[in-house]
């Protein structure tokens, strides 16, 4: 349950589904695994991770949820290959030449066949809202698979209007500025690892792990133009992560102390240790996702 990556979306309306009220929504998208022809399921699951467990567990005044997505595994190369095959024959057989609308036709085909004999992988995504500070926070390092999540949970309440924070300053001049100063806002430390980007779309990317940020190696690049578009941090000896230019938090490492907190509870009590671990990460998450927003300026109005 505790959250690897963060993406967080700000709430432009407030939300005031009860946990209640957002269970009883969400029923309607339980979770159904994939049809023999069926490429991709998504759907709702108990974040306890127990059968018929409520889709909603609410502590501290947020609301955790978890979406459970199932994917048929159909590699590529398996699909090019009977195509080839197939599209071979038919050349063979009728002497002629099988074009791209014709392709795309047998690779549909070859699709359909194929996918009730392919494997499945399952996945499980976390997310939490929190309606008093008007923010949804979702474990995805990846922007399609939060979207997805969003999309489904937007579906099943009917509206969901979410906005990506926007601060006053950008990230990349700051967290650039920050090593060309050597000085980083209160609260955090560098820990080892950049990515540095050369303006444009074209540009190359520098990536430095395990070295001094502070080095001259790395003042040289930054002087060249380059700017950091990753950097590994540490928040107040509690959280280290890598925060990257669209505000992604990735690679989220709480330190073994937060994580041991809730260790004297009773180990057969499943759900008392979620519900305090919950709440402890979760105020974690804000209160390091609020120092975030404020080095860069905190929202633009």
């Amino acid at each position: 349950m505790w959250f690897r990556n963060l993406r967080a979306y700000r709430l432009t309306q407030p939300f005031s589904l009860t946990a209640e009220q957002l269970e009883e929504q969400l029923a309607g998208q339980t979770f159904r695994a994939c049809a023999p022809s069926q490429p991709l399921s998504l759907g709702w699951s108990s974040p306890l991770g127990v059968e018929d467990g409520p889709l909603v567990h609410a502590a501290g005044g947020r609301l955790l949820l978890r979406l459970r997505r199932e994917e048929r595994l159909l590699p590529g190369t398996v699909v090019r290959e009977a195509l080839a095959e197939r599209v071979a024959a038919i050349e063979e057989k009728e002497g002629r030449k099988v074009y791209r609308k014709e392709r795309l036709g047998l690779k549909d085909e070859i699709i359909q066949d194929c996918l009730p004999r392919a494997f499945t992988r399952n996945t499980f995504l976390y997310a939490f809202i929190d309606p008093a500070g008007g923010w949804i926070y979702v474990d995805a390092s990846s922007a399609t698979r939060a979207e997805e999540l969003l999309n489904l949970l937007r579906e099943s309440i009917g509206t969901l209007p979410v906005l990506l924070p926007d601060v006053q300053h950008s990230p990349q001049a700051c967290m650039t500025r920050w090593l060309l100063d050597r000085d980083l806002p209160a609260g955090f430390d560098a820990a080892g690892e950049c990515e540095l980007r050369e303006p444009g779309d074209e540009g190359g990317v520098v990536r430095c792990r395990g070295v001094d940020l502070f080095s001259e190696e790395v003042d040289s690049h930054l002087h060249a133009g380059r700017q950091v578009s990753r950097l590994a941090l540490r928040h107040d000896e509690r959280v280290a992560f890598v925060l990257g230019d669209d505000l992604c938090l990735r690679r989220l490492k709480f330190a073994e102390a937060l994580l041991k907190e809730n260790e004297d509870l009773p180990p057969e009590d499943a759900l008392a240790r979620l519900d305090a671990d919950f709440v402890l990460m979760a105020e974690a998450i804000v209160e390091l996702f609020e120092a975030v927003l404020a080095a860069f300026g905190g929202l633009a109005e």
